[in-house]
C-alpha cells in the first residue's frame, strides 16, 4: 500500500546547537559527554533535547570504542498536545580516525537500542516501543592553509537504518549531510558551524521530512594520559 502512494516531502527550517566533551584519563580509558538542543526555525520552539554520556576505551590513538547511555526529550508534534515524548537509549560505538597528509578522515559506526514512549491522546501509555538503529558516519576535514587559526572545511554524511517490530515501511530512517567550517580556538577547543540537510522517512513509507538546519557544535577534548601512546 505504501508503494502505491506518491512520495510526499515536507520541508522544515531548523537550528541545532550542541557541546561535546571527551576526556582521556590514561592511555586506554576515559569518558565522553554531549548535549544538544534542536529547534524549529531559528531557536523559536523546541524540537528535541538530548544528553549523552559514555565510557571510552582507546585501543590506540586512532581507534576508540564507546559504550554509553542517552536520554532524549521530544517536543509534542501534534498541535495542542503538551506531553513530552521521552526516549531512553543504550549505544555502542567504534570511532576510527586516519590521516592522508593534512586531511583527516573519520569513520564512526554506532549501534543504538532505543525505547521511545508511546503517547495516545496526549497521555504517556508507559508502554514504550523498541527499535534498534545502526548509524554510519564518514567525515573529511580539509585544512585551507597551514595556519592553525584559520578554519578548515568539514564535510560529512551519516546514514541511519532501523529495525524492530514497529518498523514496517521505513527501515531507512534518515540521512544527515553536513558542510561547513571547523574553527580551532585553542589546542583543546574547536567549533563546527555550517549547513546540514536531513532526509527522514516516516513510518508510512511514502512521507518524508526534509530538514534544512543551521548547525553549530562546540568540542572540548582533554588528554590527561602520560604514556608513550599519548
Amino acid at each position: 500500500m505504501a508503494q502505491e502512494k506518491s512520495k510526499q516531502t515536507t520541508n522544515y527550517s531548523q537550528s541545532w546547537a550542541g557541546i561535546n566533551t571527551t576526556v582521556r584519563l590514561n592511555n586506554n580509558w576515559g569518558f565522553s559527554a554531549d548535549a544538544s538542543y534542536r529547534t524549529n526555525d531559528f531557536f523559536s520552539s523546541q524540537f528535541y533535547t538530548i544528553a549523552r554520556v559514555g565510557v571510552n576505551y582507546w585501543m590506540n590513538n586512532n581507534l576508540t570504542f564507546t559504550f554509553g547511555y542517552a536520554h532524549q526529550w521530544n517536543a509534542p508534534k501534534i498541535r495542542g498536545w503538551q506531553t513530552t515524548v521521552h526516549e531512553n537509549r543504550l549505544y555502542q560505538q567504534v570511532l576510527l580516525t586516519t590521516k592522508l597528509g593534512k586531511i583527516t578522515f573519520t569513520n564512526r559506526l554506532r549501534n543504538e537500542e532505543r525505547w521511545q514512549a508511546r503517547i495516545i491522546n496526549d497521555t504517556d501509555t508507559h508502554s514504550p516501543t523498541f527499535t534498534n538503529r545502526i548509524r554510519y558516519q564518514f567525515a573529511v576535514n580539509i585544512p585551507i592553509t597551514s595556519k592553525p587559526y584559520l578554519p578548515s572545511v568539514l564535510i560529512s554524511d551519516e546514514l541511519c537504518v532501523q529495525m524492530g517490530h514497529t518498523v514496517v515501511f521505513n527501515t531507512f530512517d534518515q540521512n544527515r549531510a553536513f558542510i561547513g567550517l571547523r574553527e580551532s580556538f585553542t589546542k583543546n577547543l574547536y567549533c563546527d558551524i555550517g549547513y546540514s540537510l536531513i532526509n527522514q522517512q516516516k513510518s508510512t513509507g511514502y512521507q518524508y521530512d526534509q530538514d534544512h538546519l543551521f548547525r553549530i557544535f562546540f568540542f572540548y577534548n582533554l588528554n590527561l594520559s602520560k604514556g608513550e601512546d599519548r
